[in-house]
This record gives structure tokens, C-alpha cells and sequence, in this order.
């Protein structure tokens, strides 16, 4: 066997968010989020579900950092829900809100975990999206307030912030094709959102400097395999258009200050509204960049396949089947993006902010779970990476997903992510064995093969 040493002070971690684990959606304060507003929609959720509990991590959290401790998990990545600390998405301050994360946090330092911090993670408070959400200009200035606020109260004891989490899914999931709240389905909003979501992730970068709060910051992207269905132009080409739209458009403003212009020509009508300067504002120097990476996806020409005309089918490595998600499995997929990143966008610092995958995860009787295809699946993505790293990549740290099984969005509870698994009609904790596993590896900073 051959063990395989991740660098020295390599950040190991699990990671969640507010809208999927705290529940308490009406408590203390909080104010509606598009999702509390989304779930309530009649077929729009998978069984009806919503996030109204969750896990109850708003009241468990204190269980919850005493398991992240106890599984030796020196790192957990929490979202702040923006409608806790500001009901109506700006104004008034709701200090119950602000109260309860800086508990988080503390309760977190006082354990020995390092808190990680995103700003957003898709849940825009209701009151914004009725005066015209992330489509309107506006909400790019009131994020920034937000993100103010916040820093304020927490930038003292979290030193790794993230903007947003995932702004394509935001974007386009939300407003191309409703799958997400807010449930839009027009191209040209998708594309104003995506440019608003990073406008606002640049005012927060600008608000975090002028502060001269300590850490880093930086914001992560979703960017999942994408290979040509065969040699043919015509794929090479839906492959392109569909890379530029979930890669370049959100990497090539943040690196090097322009959108893609070969995108923007083809989408025509629906590029988005861009003020001068907005580029330079977007284009502010980061910390790192947070990757999340879950799969890798064959692209085809269709002609009915929207408006890349493009479709995507599940890819899977030799010997590997698909996940709970029907997504396929190719950790090398993994290597690609990294070295992407690294050959393109000049090598910044990179943490693996998510990776993992739903499973069928059949308890026994005592709710325990063997869920050694979850662990083959995270140990072949660590080789993936680890490789990379061998390769030059300046990769940081690695994160799963998730510490916990939650709502996951339009699924409802019906998928499992967690290395811990939930019972929802209890909400008792039990660690699977992937738990255990990831805890050995953090313990030995490597795999072996």
C-alpha cells in the first residue's frame, strides 16, 4: 500500500447550510426567505416538504458542535441565513438573529473547530424579492449592507468567509428554469441575476477590505465535469456553450475582469444590463476560490435543449455506477476542473469546499450505517486530488458534503448526503461509517491506496 500525505496545515472539513439544517423559520425574528415562500408552493417539492425543521440545528447546535468535535472534524462550513439578521432583507436589525451565530461561533471556537462562513447560500429574504430580487440592481447594494453587518459582528472570531455558495444555481436553477426559488423561468433574468450575484459578491469583497476586518475571503462555484459526447463540432461546440455558461461566466469576470464574449454573442437578447465599472468592481483580488464539485456530465447537440441546445448526460468512470442523485461518478473529473482552475486563472488558492454523494443508505436495526460506497466514492475523489496537488495545484483544504442528511431543495428529504444521519421523526444523530472513516483521515492528514 502507498499512503499519500496531503500538505502540511491542509484544512479538513464538513460543511452545511442555514435553510437545511436550523428549521425554526418563523422564530425569534426571522423574517421569509424566497424558500420558506418556494416550499409552500403546491408541486414544487418533492412529498411536500420543507425546511420549516429540518434537522433543528437552531436549537441542537450545541449537540451538533459537541458531534462535529467528537468526530474529530477540526473544520465546519455554516451559512448565515440573511433573514435572521435582517427580516426584511435591509433596515432594522434583528439582534436575536445576529445572537444566535455569534453563539454558533463561539461555541464552535470553544471546541477547537475553525468556523467557515458563507454569506449566502440562496435563501434571499421574501421582502427583496418582492421589490425584484437578485434581477434588480438594488439587491447587490442591500447584500453589501448585509455582508457589513455581519463582518461586524463576526469577523473578531471567523477568519475564512465565503461571499455566495454556488451563483449559477442561484441564477439559473432559480430563474431560467424555476426549479429553485424564486421559480422563474426567463433567460434574460437568469443572466441579470448572475450579474447582480456577482456585483454583490464584489461590494462585499470591497466592504471586507475597507473594514479591515482579518481573514480571507473569497466565493465558491459549482463547476462540475463537462466532456463532449463524441468528436463531432456540433457537441464540441453545446459542450463550449454550456462550459462558458456554468464556468466562464463566473470565473472569467472574478479572474480577469470581462465575461465571455463568445457567450454573450450567442445569447443575443438576454446579456445582461452591465454599468460602467460594474467589471472592475466584480473583478476584486480574493483570498481563494471555494470549488464544489459533485459530477461530470456527457454534452450533446439538441436541438431542443433550450437555449444552449444542449443535453447532458450522467458520465461514470469505469467501474462506477451512479449516485442516489442519478448523477455518474468520475472522480479524475475531479483533477480536470483543479487543473483547469490552475492553468487558466493563474493557480489561486483552492479549497474543496464541497464534495460528496447521496446513497442509498440502508440502516440496521440499531440506525446505523455501512456506507462503504460513500467512503469509496470521497477516498477516490481525495486520490483525484491529491494527484493535482502533485501536480502544482495550490489546493488548501477539503470540505464534504454534508456533516448532516438535511433538505436537500426540490428533493425534499428524500436524498441522503450526511456523514451523519438524521431521523427525521426523532432528530437523533447517528454517525455513519463514512464518519468515522473522514475522522481517520484528518487524523493521519492521508489516504492510502
Amino acid at each position: 500500500m502507498t499512503t499519500l500525505k496531503f500538505p502540511k496545515d491542509f484544512l479538513w472539513g464538513a460543511a452545511a447550510s442555514a435553510y437545511q439544517i436550523e428549521g425554526a423559520y418563523n422564530e425569534d425574528g426571522k423574517g421569509e426567505s424566497i424558500w420558506d415562500r418556494f416550499t409552500r408552493w403546491e408541486a414544487h417539492i418533492l412529498n411536500g416538504d420543507n425546511g420549516n425543521v429540518a434537522c433543528d440545528h437552531y436549537h441542537l447546535y450545541k449537540e451538533d458542535v459537541a458531534l462535529i468535535k467528537s468526530l474529530g472534524i477540526p473544520s465546519y462550513g455554516f451559512t448565515v441565513a440573511w433573514t435572521r439578521i435582517l427580516p426584511q432583507g435591509r433596515g432594522k436589525i434583528n439582534p436575536k438573529g445576529v445572537d444566535f451565530y455569534s453563539r454558533l461561533v463561539d461555541e464552535l471556537l470553544n471546541a477547537g473547530i475553525q468556523p467557515k462562513c458563507t454569506l449566502f447560500h440562496w435563501d434571499l429574504p421574501q421582502a427583496l424579492q418582492d421589490m425584484g430580487g437578485w434581477a434588480s440592481r438594488d439587491t447587490a447594494d442591500y447584500f453589501a449592507e448585509y455582508a457589513r453587518i455581519v463582518f461586524d459582528r463576526l469577523a473578531d472570531r471567523v477568519q475564512l468567509w465565503a461571499t455566495h455558495n454556488e451563483p449559477w444555481v442561484a441564477a439559473f436553477l432559480g430563474h431560467a428554469q424555476g426549479l429553485h426559488a424564486p421559480g422563474i423561468c426567463d433567460y434574460s433574468q437568469a443572466y441579470q441575476a448572475a450579474h447582480h450575484l456577482l456585483l454583490s459578491h464584489g461590494k462585499a469583497v470591497q466592504v471586507f477590505r475597507q473594514g479591515g476586518y482579518a481573514g480571507k475571503i473569497g466565493l465558491v462555484l459549482n463547476l462540475n465535469g463537462l466532456l463532449p459526447a463524441s468528436d463531432c463540432e456540433e457537441d464540441a461546440a453545446a459542450a463550449q456553450r454550456v462550459h462558458d455558461e456554468t464556468h466562464a461566466l463566473f470565473l472569467d469576470p472574478v479572474f480577469k475582469g470581462a465575461y465571455p464574449q463568445a457567450l454573450f454573442d450567442y445569447i443575443g437578447v438576454h446579456q445582461p444590463k452591465i454599468h460602467a465599472k460594474d467589471m472592475d468592481v466584480i473583478r476584486q483580488p480574493i483570498d481563494f476560490l471555494g470549488l464544489n464539485y459533485y459530477n461530470t456530465d456527457l454534452v450533446s447537440f439538441d436541438l431542443f435543449g433550450g437555449l444552449n441546445k444542449a443535453r447532458l448526460t450522467p458520465y461514470s468512470a469505469s467501474g462506477w455506477g451512479r449516485t442516489e442523485m442519478n448523477w455518474g461518478i468520475h472522480p479524475m473529473g475531479l483533477k480536470n476542473e483543479v487543473i483547469h482552475i490552475k492553468e487558466n486563472y493563474g493557480n489561486p488558492a483552492l479549497y474543496l469546499t464541497e464534495n460528496g454523494c447521496a446513497m442509498p443508505d440502508a440502516p440496521d436495526s440499531e440506525g446505523f450505517v455501512n456506507d462503504w460506497d460513500r467512503i469509496r466514492f470521497l477516498h477516490a475523489h481525495l486520490q483525484a486530488l491529491h494527484e493535482a496537488i502533485q501536480e502544482g495545484a495550490n489546493v488548501r483544504g477539503f470540505f464534504v458534503w454534508s456533516i448532516f442528511d438535511n433538505f436537500e431543495w426540490e428533493r425534499g428529504y428524500s436524498k441522503r448526503f450526511g456523514l451523519v444521519r438524521v431521523d427525521y421523526a426523532t432528530l437523533q444523530r447517528i454517525p455513519k461509517q463514512s464518519a468515522y472513516w473522514y475522522g481517520g483521515v484528518i487524523r493521519q492528514n492521508s489516504i492510502t491506496i
